[in-house]
């Protein structure tokens, strides 16, 4: 297996673009990625890692990275039940990282192939891994009737930055357990290209953000409210509004992510017509090599 490297965004897309988009809801975040660095580089601060790995002149898996976040695995093309593959495989992307002295702290992807990586990546640093997020990946082609709460949805504004950025610092810690430093670029961005959404009643309530990603779908995310405005039913509202305005753009499909470690927002997305597509893994490195976790 040969583990080819881009330099270039737009050819790297020229590349990869057949081999995600042909398993659409398992890449949406490569491909998300892909359409930032072409339309929008000016988003990250480095020079991003892209890079395919071929067997035969024929992809078997992609891998994209947007420093200092962590490496973004496809399916692997290869990853059937056989594990010496995926190691192989793992193993090419990890050794061509190292040579270059890339600083990993982690890595994102479908659960066999994170797991995977993060086995190759301790034996070849010696850094040990751990499961820090368990994500499931949904995927929606017609939005169910529901029983909405009151309000409407509505696009973000400039004047509600204050107020957008606090409720976006508490979603990341919320999810992430620390502010990653990009907080207020990110949002910035989210405004400039309309894609941050807020439910309205008589006052903001809950906020999504949502855009066309791909040729054929939409993602959807992040989604938070507000700990005094939960339970109310608003962040269903907002999503089943927001997935529908994305379908009435044009998309045939929405797609969106939920932590498994709260089942409330995996049933409520269910009940707006999401359907489970596939389970995905974020581990994260350190050089502590004491203790290894388990998957």
């Amino acid at each position: 297996m040969k583990v080819n490297r881009f330099e270039d965004a737009s050819q790297f897309y020229e590349r990869v673009k057949d081999y995600l988009l042909s398993q659409e809801a398992l890449h949406i975040l490569l491909l998300r990625i892909c359409n930032t660095l072409i339309h929008h580089p000016q988003r990250y601060d480095c020079q991003p890692y892209l890079a395919t790995v071929e067997m035969d002149g024929n992809i078997v898996a992609v891998a994209i990275r947007t420093p200092p976040r962590r490496l973004l695995l496809s399916k692997a093309q290869k990853l059937v039940a056989v594990e010496a593959i995926a190691e192989r495989l793992c193993r090419s992307i990890a050794q061509d990282l190292h040579s270059h002295e890339e600083e990993l702290p982690g890595v994102s992807g479908l659960a066999a192939e994170a797991f995977a990586f993060a086995q190759s990546w301790q034996a070849i640093t010696g850094h040990s891994y751990r499961l820090s997020t368990q994500l499931r990946i949904h995927q929606l082609d017609k939005v169910q009737s529901i029983s909405g709460s009151s309000g409407y949805l509505r696009l973000a504004t400039e004047d509600e930055h204050l107020l957008l950025l606090d409720w976006y610092k508490a979603f990341v810690i919320e999810a992430f357990g620390s502010l990653q430093g990009d907080e207020e670029r990110s949002l910035e961005h989210y405004l400039s290209q309309k894609t941050l959404y807020v439910w309205q009643d008589e006052v903001p309530v809950s906020m999504a953000c949502g855009k066309v990603s791909t040729p054929n779908g939409g993602l959807i995310g992040p989604v938070y409210t507000p700990k005094d405005y939960r339970r109310k039913g608003y962040a269903t509202s907002c999503v089943a509004a927001l997935s529908q305005t994305l379908l009435d753009q044009g998309c045939r499909y929405c797609f969106l992510f939920t932590d498994l470690a709260n089942p409330t927002s995996n049933h409520i997305y269910k009940t707006i017509g999401y359907q489970t597509v596939a389970d995905w893994n974020d581990y994260s490195f350190t050089e502590n090599t004491a203790a290894v976790s388990t998957a």
